[in-house]
């Protein structure tokens, strides 16, 4: 996939001023004015404002440019990329693939900026940008709209740097402005919001059908970073949005239609296959990239050559998650789930999501049992697993049980990312073995075998742990489930 020319995180507060507003005194420089006329595309319906995204094609001075501003948490990323005015390259289209799903773009405005501004500077050189725009919304050569707004974006700032800078402004007259994108306030769109949470009193299907709605949400957030691929955290979060989505179809099974079930989950369990094997390497290199970091020199020049076969292998499972993104498959599972979420095959509507959590705790609990001080690693393994269905049952239950079930949930997080680590620590040492046989030369072996001891180590430091966090889980499982 081609990446774009530029790419920054953009963090910034929006005020709204008159047009007469002038920027009080600021400890920086001007910046030179600029006359820039930007046309927004989206599809019929607005499907990328949906989900918070902008894609314009700015022209300035004779040149042009597309940009695109994805969602990123509190803050935006903005993508720029080269191409012709008419149409985005395929590079971004890609990027937009489960947004668009096959529909066309088509401008929906065209807006014509006047920038004025300042770059706050500090000891330590550019804190914030501080721009004053006059917006015109045009409609052929007629103006249609006016808008004035002050922009502050963080450079190399802080938060507090924003805070003392927009408190300067609200005190030259600056006033709490829209945080809405410009063209969302030109055509009155509004920006997404999260699933609205069920009350207490909401049936169990409306509470399960709330949490799928969620999780379709955040995996839709997450896709168009997970095809960058330049935040591993982007692919950690869609998996996490899928695997949750299939845990919960699992844990409200009792509820569906069991063919039905069966059949979604089937195709989540096809799009966790494709985006894992590309995570599990990245845990892999970022554990192996912190153990090198120990070694001596010779050492740690010898293991990271033997990485270079892992990194081979994520560039090919990457080929394959991307091939898998971009499939009628996947496009047929999106649909799927948003029909899913909003209305799933439901068979018994009054199925208590306690009894669900209670029953799934009841085996975790005889696993534990049975496992005893000199559990197997695959027997761990299985209590992980158990655990994860635990705490998944457990969220679907949360909004009706309340406190004792978010306990409950503090406590199963803990137990799974104790057992998260004794998994990832068996991975790696049996990779670490793998690689062995690769190696060549003294220093490599010697370093290799330094790590998996670490390896071990880990792994009997969570067995020494797990008994004082099973007992806190066990507490809390009583208190909630019974």
């Amino acid at each position: 996939m081609g990446q774009p020319h530029k790419q920054t995180l953009e963090r910034e507060i929006k005020l709204r001023v008159t047009r007469d507003f002038t920027l009080p005194q600021l400890p920086g420089e001007r910046l030179p004015f600029r006359l820039f006329t930007s046309t927004y595309f989206d599809t019929e319906g607005y499907r990328l404002a949906r989900a918070g995204i902008t894609l314009r094609y700015r022209m300035e001075a004779r040149k042009g440019g597309w940009q695109l501003k994805l969602p990123h948490g509190a803050a935006r990323l903005e993508l720029e990329f080269t191409g012709g005015r008419t149409s985005p390259p395929d590079s971004l289209t890609t990027l937009l693939f489960a947004h668009l799903r096959g529909l066309p773009l088509r401008p929906i405005a065209r807006l014509r900026t006047r920038r004025t501004g300042m770059q706050v500077r500090g000891g330590d050189g550019p804190v914030a940008d501080v721009v004053v725009d006059s917006v015109v919304a045009l409609n052929g050569r007629r103006v249609s709209h006016h808008l004035h707004e002050l922009e502050v974006e963080l450079i190399d700032g802080s938060d507090k740097d924003l805070d003392r800078i927009e408190g300067l402004l609200r005190d030259a007259g600056a006033q709490p402005g829209d945080q809405r994108p410009k063209v969302f306030q030109v055509l009155g769109l509004d920006l997404p919001v999260p699933v609205d949470p069920v009350p207490p009193t909401a049936s169990p299907m409306e509470q399960v059908k709330s949490l799928l709605q969620t999780q379709v949400t955040l995996l839709l957030a997450h896709d168009p970073g997970t095809r960058l691929g330049i935040d591993e955290e982007e692919l950690h979060q869609m998996r996490v949005a899928t695997r949750r989505l299939r845990a919960y179809l699992r844990a409200a099974r009792p509820m569906l239609a069991p063919d039905w079930v069966a059949n979604v989950r089937t195709e989540l369990a096809w799009l966790g296959s494709t985006l894992g094997p590309v995570r599990d390497i990245d845990v892999l290199l970022g554990d192996l990239g912190k153990e090198c970091a120990t070694l001596h020199l010779p050492e740690r020049r010898a293991v990271e050559r033997l990485l270079q076969a892992l990194k081979r292998e994520r560039a090919a499972a990457r080929s394959v998650l991307l091939q898998a993104l971009e499939s009628d498959r996947y496009l047929a599972l999106l649909e799927r789930l948003e029909t899913s979420a909003q209305s799933p095959a439901v068979v018994d509507a009054t199925v208590s999501l306690a009894d669900i959590a209670g029953a799934e705790f009841k085996t975790l609990r005889r696993a534990m049992q049975e496992s005893g001080p000199d559990a197997s690693d695959n027997l761990l393994h299985h209590i992980r697993i158990q655990g994860k269905r635990a705490r998944y049952a457990a969220e679907l239950a949360e909004c009706s049980v309340g406190k004792p079930a978010t306990r409950f949930l503090r406590q199963a997080k803990a137990l799974q990312d104790l057992l998260g680590e004794h998994q990832d620590a068996l991975v790696t040492e049996q990779r670490l073995r793998k690689l062995l046989g690769q190696a060549r030369g003294k220093f490599t072996a010697f370093a290799v075998g330094r790590l998996v001891e670490r390896q071990c180590e880990r792994r009997r430091s969570v067995r020494a742990r797990l008994p004082n966090i099973w007992a806190k889980l066990e507490k809390r499982g009583r208190k909630a489930w019974g």
